[in-house]
């Protein structure tokens, strides 16, 4: 559990589309086995500490026919960003996904000021 004490609470939310693998035959739409895509998202303001970070699936466009795997998650959680990944498996062929995130952290209150 993350608690927030004297500091001001912010709340960061947006959306990225991943990739669009069907166009150009990507590996995602093309290929078969353990596939992993990664998307660096940038914070418009700096947390204190790494916020707590909720990554989700907005969008998504998957081949009928194969069996349909997802997983997506936040790595690399920093005060100043983190790393959207998702990946696949087997025969799931994926043409798009779009991720939705929302980071809620401490950040500096207008008051705050250094000693």
């Amino acid at each position: 559990m993350q608690r927030f004490s004297q500091s001001a609470v912010g709340v960061t939310r947006g959306s990225a589309l991943l990739f669009s693998a069907f166009e150009d035959g990507g590996a995602m739409w093309s290929g078969h086995g353990p596939r992993v895509e990664r998307m660096p998202v940038r914070f418009g303001e700096r947390y204190l500490s790494p916020p707590v970070v909720h990554v989700s699936i907005g969008m998504w466009d998957i081949a009928e026919g194969s069996n349909q795997r997802a997983d997506i998650s936040a790595d690399r959680i920093t005060e100043e960003g983190f790393e959207i990944v998702f990946r696949t498996w087997g025969d799931t062929r994926v043409a798009r996904i779009r991720a939705e995130w929302l980071a809620i952290g401490a950040v500096l209150h207008e008051d705050d000021f250094d000693l």
